[in-house]
């Protein structure tokens, strides 16, 4: 019953060197985000033989594992494709059709305040977690969610199209405890033509999101 897939990295282990290194990615692709996707695929398991035995008693524990290991590949999904060696810069420069920083720029009044704000929330996250770039489909706005672990904090239906990863894993091997330069160093991969992508089809789908006529 696997349903859940552990997707190809979009360029070497070491094409974002020196913001991210090869053996981190290596270890991060192919060991983190696999146990996320293995830990889905389990857990649906398991969820389908309570329904077959009609026995609930792990029904608490087996629903909050999903949505945990469900969130992580999901997350991690994105994660991999907003990273380029070609990225950085601002949005402006490299979206292809300005709507983005346009829309950047409207949410939050700058670039430089939407940095700030976003690197704020992800060297901030309390222990491990994440800060994400969000549309938000009921006001058609941009917004930064402070996501702990892979689950709280974040508005229901919002769409994640800039999620950097703040958990140690990501980063300690090369940058030890220092998060902040991290988070910072990261800006220089971001590759901002799958934000835009994906900012286009969350506001492309935003009616279904929220089932609006």
């Amino acid at each position: 019953m696997a349903t859940y897939t552990l997707p190809d990295l979009p360029y070497d282990y070491a094409s974002l060197e020196p913001v991210i290194s090869g053996e981190i990615i290596e270890l991060h692709h192919d060991k983190h985000h696999a146990s996320y996707v293995k830990g889905a695929n389990d857990t649906l398991e398991r969820l389908a033989e309570a329904r077959e035995k009609d026995v609930w008693d792990a029904i608490n524990g087996l629903e909050k594992n999903l949505a945990f290991h469900l969130s992580g590949h999901i997350l991690h999904s994105v994660y991999w494709r907003n990273m380029s060696g070609d990225g950085g810069g601002e949005p402006l420069e490299k979206d292809g059709t300005g709507e983005l920083a346009d829309a950047i720029a409207e949410s939050f009044g700058s670039f430089a305040r939407f940095k700030a704000q976003l690197s704020k929330a992800a060297a901030t996250t309390q222990g491990s977690g994440w800060g994400v770039l969000a549309f938000e489909p009921v006001s058609g706005r941009l917004v930064v969610e402070q996501i702990y672990d892979h689950q709280g904090n974040v508005g229901q239906g919002s769409v994640p199209l800039l999620v950097f990863d703040a958990w140690e894993h990501a980063f300690y091997l090369q940058y030890r405890n220092q998060k902040v330069d991290f988070v910072e160093a990261m800006w220089r991969v971001v590759n901002w033509q799958d934000v835009a992508a994906r900012y286009s089809m969350a506001r492309t789908n935003a009616a279904a999101l929220t089932l609006a006529p």
